[in-house]
């Protein structure tokens, strides 16, 4: 199995552990370290267009999306994430490749680092275990 991983270094305090977390889960899981492609972008907007092109490049059987943005005192905070989830949802369903949300849209810093480090929250692991399942789904088919 090979997987890209995309991931976010705005809040890099938050997404390296996200990044940790992922990537030991799917070594874990039985991909190896160099079946794994780690790509990094400036912020969580930016996660999508990457996502897009490994999924088009029809070498990945999942992409992990990985990223923090914290609500700030503005309206920004719900454009990106709406922005972010809506554009990954729609490449995954137009490239049948499946990508997962590791993404956090946190209050606060406090929710951010529990959803980052060791933890049943860890969200990097959640979204490495959900690629790895919906991978090996498709690889198996889906019988309708």
């Amino acid at each position: 199995m090979r997987i890209a991983v995309v991931v976010s270094d705005f809040n890099a305090e938050i997404t390296s552990g996200l990044l940790e977390g992922a990537v030991s889960t799917l070594v874990k899981g039985g991909v190896g370290r160099e079946s794994i492609r780690t790509v990094h972008v400036p912020g969580a907007y930016e996660i999508p267009l990457a996502a897009k092109k490994l999924a088009e490049a029809g070498r990945w059987d999942a992409v992990v999306a990985l990223g923090c943005v914290i609500r700030g005192e503005t309206v920004h905070f719900y454009r990106i994430c709406q922005a972010t989830l809506d554009s990954l949802q729609k490449i995954s369903l137009e490239t049948g490749v499946p990508i997962t949300s590791g993404i956090l849209m946190c209050e606060n810093w406090e929710q951010a680092r529990v959803r980052s480090s060791t933890g049943n929250k860890h969200r990097g692991i959640e979204a490495a275990q959900a690629a790895l399942q919906m991978a090996a789904l498709l690889k198996d088919g889906i019988q309708a």
